[in-house]
């Protein structure tokens, strides 16, 4: 005979055409309630990790990883804490930058703005800002040419372009002859970049550090900017570079710099595990009403089967081994379903946008115009563990009650 018995018995428990056709649609019915919950879990967790990288990817690749900052208004031994820095191990570039907020003054309306001074050579090592030009070139910015370069959208408020004039106010006052006046200076639009997030294309200016420093009357820069080989590492390569620069200066990493903003992005896809995985847990949960039904319709086979001399553990094996048929088919599907759904789902919604015309996310409201997904191996295989749990916790009491069944009482109507 096939072995193990239990096994045998649960799978001709499968393929048997039940003579209570209810009890069949309650078993189809928790399967697919059970492929759709993971389906969804799966779909949503890889959109939230989309979000995650997305905006991470966008917000450090405008910011640094590490800054360097003094306590007092400007840096004068920057060079020192530059050299200090470059000589860490977990440091593949560093660049001294002047960051100011200012009131902008442009062809058509007036608007706020952070102004940062940089250094044309030295920007591309700890940020991509010059591959999202998309007017000019980062390279014009040099010292004394008095150059500028603006958002995409904080162009477009200004009414200038390229080539255009931006008067920029600093928060300084100058003493003049005929009296108390703001210090101002005129620059000429060189270069127009778009990085993808409202906060900076709407409210960033770059120009010449030197321009900036002579601007702000500043005796050195705001601080140096630092690209790490592992951006996990940002908090570690913070207190070691703090402990040797000393108390005169400030370290902090990308994750203290925006650690609210990623919080609150990790809370929010902690919640949605939770909420969709009550759904996994109500369509495995179905699994116990088709499995009592099940075993008040098997009455006399389990009062056979004992008869027979098969134990009541075996009994409850039967049952829990039917019950996790049942529920591997559903996450079988659902893992399956989940995953293609993820890894295709930015070109599902590009596709449902053309038809429609409408934008799932506008790009004058959210930070992302796009619907990203990036599946993690890693959750698909949390999700199925979860999954594979609440199935057999569900068949634990139906198919406990199947082993208490006994004989006689069975077969006496029968």
């Amino acid at each position: 005979m096939f072995r193990p018995l239990e096994l045998f018995i649960g799978l001709r428990y499968i393929r048997a055409k039940r003579r209570n056709h209810f009890i069949s649609f309650i078993s189809v019915a928790s399967m697919v309630g059970l492929a759709i919950g993971i389906t969804a879990l799966i779909t949503t967790i890889s959109v939230m990790n989309g979000f995650d990288t997305e905006l991470r990817s966008r917000i450090l690749g405008m910011v640094s990883q590490a800054t360097i900052s003094s306590v007092g208004d400007g840096m004068t031994d920057w060079r020192r804490a530059l050299a200090i820095a470059e000589k860490n191990p977990h440091v593949q570039g560093a660049a001294p930058y002047v960051e100011q907020g200012s009131w902008l003054r442009g062809n058509d309306a007036n608007a706020g703005a952070i102004v940062r001074g940089i250094l044309p050579s030295q920007e591309p090592k700890v940020t991509d800002i010059g591959s999202k030009m998309i007017a000019g070139k980062l390279s014009a910015l040099q010292p004394g040419s008095w150059g500028i370069v603006l958002g995409r959208d904080l162009a477009m408020t200004l009414g200038v372009n390229v080539g255009d004039s931006v008067v920029v106010y600093a928060p300084l006052i100058s003493v003049t002859p005929i009296g108390a006046m703001p210090r101002l200076r005129r620059f000429t639009v060189v270069g127009i970049f778009e990085a993808g997030m409202q906060e900076y294309d709407s409210g960033l200016a770059i120009i010449n550090m030197h321009d900036a420093e002579k601007l702000y009357q500043m005796d050195g820069p705001s601080g140096i900017r630092l690209k790490l080989d592992d951006l996990f590492m940002a908090d570690q390569v913070a207190a070691t570079l703090a402990n040797q620069l000393g108390q005169a200066y400030r370290v902090q990493g990308w994750m203290q710099q925006h650690a609210n903003f990623f919080k609150a992005i990790a809370m929010e896809k902690m919640v949605m595990f939770i909420i969709l995985s009550l759904i996994v847990f109500v369509a495995a949960f179905n699994l116990v009403s088709s499995l009592v039904m099940l075993v008040t319709d098997k009455q006399s086979d389990i009062a056979i089967l004992r008869t027979l001399g098969q134990s009541p553990r075996s009994i409850m094996g039967v049952f829990m081994i039917q019950g996790m048929l049942i529920g591997l088919m559903g996450i079988v599907i659902g893992v399956v379903g989940g995953v293609v759904l993820a890894i295709n789902l930015p070109a599902i919604a590009d596709w449902i946008q053309n038809v429609t015309g409408h934008q799932f996310l506008s790009e004058s409201v959210y930070y992302i115009n796009n619907v990203p997904s990036k599946l993690r191996w890693s959750d698909v295989g949390w999700i199925t563990g979860m999954a594979f749990v609440f199935s057999l916790l569900a068949t634990i009491y139906p198919a406990w009650r199947a082993s208490r069944t006994e004989p006689a009482q069975a077969l006496r109507y029968e």
